[in-house]
């Protein structure tokens, strides 16, 4: 199986989406900042730091699991339990947001966000975790029974 591509172009969809998140995140709190007008009662200058700020942390966040999956693709092995629960939340959060994408922007945007859960939950899945190695007969006692205690 292409696993080292399959790794490879995950990572790069996930940078590539991490800095388009970011960047809407902070048109948005342009949008927001410059409106000047209250929502709920709440300050205009709240609302755009706070947009900024999620914003530079899904960002964050998505870059992240884009180095991961990219030191995956490099160095051609499973991730590290970390690495997978990382990946693993990206995905459902993946899902997720496909989910919103329906009703919110339209099919074509489902469609890229099911296209990254795939990519990413077939990076998981190509690189199945190693087994534990078992030891070898020298490693044991080679073969020879223990002594009796005394």
């Amino acid at each position: 199986m292409a696993r080292r591509p399959v790794a490879a172009v995950a990572a790069v969809t996930l940078m590539v989406e991490a800095v388009g998140i970011a960047l809407l995140n902070w048109i948005l709190g342009l949008v927001v900042d410059r409106q000047q007008m209250s929502l709920g009662g709440m300050d205009t200058d709240a609302m755009s730091i706070g947009t900024w700020a999620a914003g530079g942390l899904f960002g964050l966040y998505l870059l992240v699991c884009g180095v991961v999956l990219l030191r995956t693709a490099v160095r051609d092995r499973a991730p590290g339990r970390l690495a997978r629960i990382l990946l693993i939340t990206c995905a459902v959060v993946h899902g997720l947001v496909g989910a919103f994408a329906v009703g919110l922007v339209g099919w074509a945007a489902f469609a890229f966000m099911m296209v990254v859960l795939g990519l990413i939950v077939l990076s998981l899945l190509g690189y199945e975790p190693e087994p534990p190695a078992e030891p070898s007969a020298e490693a044991a006692g080679g073969g020879h029974d223990a002594p009796s205690p005394a």
